[in-house]
This record gives C-alpha cells, structure tokens and sequence, in this order.
C-alpha cells in the first residue's frame, strides 16, 4: 500500500474515533503494510483482518478492539503496544516483539507465537486456546485467568510468570522453565510437564490430576493443597518442596 493511501485512512479513522463528520472505520484488510512504520498510531478497533504485516513497526500503536484475524505479524515490533481484547484468531506472531505489551483479554485462539518475546506483557483473562508459544519468552508475563487449553508451551521460558487461575488443561510445557512462577490454583489437567523446571513455583491449590511430571524439578515448589491425583512423578526431583495437604492418590512416585 502507498505511504500516501494509509495516511489517508489513518486520517479518516482519527475523524471517526473522535466522531467528527465524514471519518470512517479503517479498513485495511487483507493489505500489504510489510514494513510499515505505525509506531504510535491510533488504530482502536481498525479492521487489519488477514492484512501482512511482516517486520512492521508497531511500537506503542493503539490496537485496542483491532480485528486482526489470521493477520502475518512475523518479526513485528509491538514493543508497548496496546492490544487489549484485540481479535488475533489465527494471526502469526513468530517471532514478534511483544515485551511489555497490553494484551489482556485478546483473543488468540490458534495463534502462532513461536519465538515471539512476550516478556512482562499483560496476558491477563487472554484466550489462547491450542495458541503455539513454543520457545516463547513470557519470563514475568501476567497470565492470570488466561486460558491455555491445548496450547503448546514447549521449551517457553515462563519464569517468575503469573499464572494464578490459568486453565492450562492439556497443554504442553516441556521442557519449560516455571521456576518462580505463581501458579496458584491454576488447572494443569492432563497437562505435559515432563522435564519442566518448576523449582521454587507456587503451586498452591493447583490441580494436577493426570498431570505428566517426570522428571521434572519441583524443589522448592510449594503444592499444599495440590491435586496431584493420579499424576505422573517418577524422577520428579521434589526437594524441599511442600506437599501439606496435598492429594497424592494413585500418584506415581517411583
């Protein structure tokens, strides 16, 4: 798209956002903006569906409300940048910058997040449902009450992350580093934690039932309360950890 034609329409939707006469709705779907400099626009509620954004620069950009359904946000700098109930169904954020980023209550449903650094954002009450974070950076996200059922956490670096009331029901986080993490009566149903490093996390009133823990590092971790019925323990190094209270019916220790 010409530099000239997106002036335009950022113009018209700064009239409608203020609800001047003649403004109107951006609508940039489906639009080439590989590259585009949009580092502090206003695009609150714009219509980016299925729009390329490769590389682009949207540092600090308001897209709160945005429609960017299965947009390519490959290697973009959303650095800052508000994207509160944002819709990004489907949407590719591989390897974005999202450090910092206002992402609370979005949605993300199959979202593909591979490699995307995503630290201190704000993950709060966010749908990331089957949302492939693998290798992710989330060390002091905010995900408390988000929703990761069937996501796919492998190898995502999560430390001192806030999960507390997460549904991660199913997900994977092999291999993920949760050390410090708050966890607290977060649900871990069936969830894939072979090898993750949970030392020092808070686990508190967690459930766990099902859950696949070998070998993974719970020293330190706090479980009282936990549901750990049925889980998977075998090699779980469990040092110093606190299990008061916890249920360990048909966990397997050995």
């Amino acid at each position: 798209m010409k530099v000239d034609d997106l002036k335009g329409i950022l113009s018209l939707h700064a009239k409608w956002l203020a609800g001047e006469p003649g403004g109107a709705r951006a609508d940039l779907s489906g639009a080439d903006l590989k590259g585009a400099d949009l580092r502090l626009e206003n695009l609150t509620n714009a219509d980016l569906s299925e729009a390329t954004l490769i590389g682009a620069k949207l540092i600090g950009a308001d897209l709160n409300g945005a429609d960017l359904f299965g947009a390519d946000l490959t290697r973009a700098d959303l650095n800052g940048a508000s994207l509160t109930k944002a819709k990004l169904n489907g949407a590719n954020l591989t390897g974005a910058n999202l450090t910092g980023a206002h992402l609370n209550g979005a949605k993300l449903f199959g979202a593909k997040l591979i490699g995307a650094d995503l630290s201190g954002a704000d993950l709060n009450g966010a749908f990331l449902f089957r949302a492939d974070l693998n290798g992710a950076d989330l060390n002091g996200a905010d995900l408390n009450g988000a929703d990761l059922f069937g996501a796919d956490l492998t190898d995502a670096d999560l430390t001192d992350a806030r999960l507390s009331g997460a549904k991660l029901i199913r997900a994977t986080l092999t291999g993920a580093k949760l050390n410090g993490a708050d966890l607290t009566r977060a649900d871990l149903f069936r969830a894939n934690l072979i090898g993750a490093d949970l030392s020092g996390a808070d686990l508190n009133g967690a459930f766990l039932f099902r859950a696949d823990l070998t070998p993974a590092d719970l020293t330190d971790a706090d479980l009282t309360d936990a549901d750990l019925t049925d889980a998977r323990l075998s090699g779980a190094k469990l040092i110093r950890a606190t299990l008061n209270g916890a249920n360990l019916n048909g966990a397997h220790l050995e």
